[in-house]
């Protein structure tokens, strides 16, 4: 939590660069020095204080990770354009790979400067209160986050996500896109959201996250139903009911 806190302060005192300070990476993907520098810290606090583990993140992944016991996985700034543009939804997030298996996972909220926090067999808090996902069974109760597949638009891709929002819109109270997956993630574990789906996310974007909601009570697979989401890209999330009944109304859309 130490280094997710030194990144979040970098991030919070940094001035909000101008457009002409943006990188554009691909389409709708931009990146800063804030977001460089951020993961810079992330990653000599850890190896600092883990030695020998590596770090695999947006702007920094390598080749030497792939054979380390410990891997942290992070996101220096979830939800670069929101920040780019003063919307206050944006976070850093870690996760940790211990032998493979992801064990551990932090979100903090930059903006609010909340964190929650999540390790294997030790629940899911916020502070000394332990998170929970929600008990909604009934989808046209449920509100369901999503985030748009804006790398993904052409190949028909936009046009299958607009069919699958609208079936989600139609069946529930509400959906919501605000721009954070990690923020997302961590809202479905603290019972905030009752689901969540996205179908194009990178590893960065959901480990903490995953960890969050498993060790919340609630499930996390990949839009096949696997558990592999940081090798797939497509994730949804919910509690045990909404979860299945998601992933079902998906994929028949």
């Amino acid at each position: 939590m130490a280094a997710a806190a030194r990144a979040a302060r970098h991030v919070r005192e940094s001035v909000h660069p101008a457009p002409s300070a943006w990188t554009e990476k691909a389409r709708h993907d931009f990146v800063t020095d804030v977001d460089r520098t951020a993961e810079a810290l992330l990653a000599e606090t850890l190896t600092t204080r883990v030695p020998g583990s590596r770090v695999v993140g947006e702007e920094l992944t390598p080749a030497a990770a792939r054979d380390a016991d410990i891997v942290w996985i992070v996101d220096p700034l979830d939800g670069t354009t929101n920040f780019l543009h003063g919307y206050p939804q944006y976070a850093v997030s870690i996760g940790c790979l211990v032998g493979g298996e992801l064990s551990v996972g932090v979100t903090h909220d930059v903006a609010r400067d909340v964190v929650r926090w999540g390790a294997a067999g030790l629940g899911a808090w916020q502070g000394d209160r332990r998170l929970a996902v929600s008990t909604e069974t009934e989808p046209r109760r449920a509100l369901v986050g999503t985030g748009f597949p804006f790398k993904h638009l052409d190949g028909g891709g936009l046009e299958h996500y607009l069919r699958q929002l609208a079936a989600v819109v139609r069946a529930t109270s509400g959906v919501r896109r605000a721009g954070s997956a990690a923020l997302d993630l961590a809202d479905v574990a603290d019972g905030r959201f009752d689901a969540f789906w996205e179908l194009t996310l990178a590893p960065w974007d959901v480990a903490a996250g995953v960890v969050l909601i498993r060790e919340a009570g609630g499930v996390v697979t990949t839009l096949e139903g696997s558990a592999a989401v940081l090798s797939h890209g497509s994730i949804v999330a919910g509690n045990p009911s909404l979860h299945r009944w998601l992933i079902d109304l998906l994929r028949t859309t």
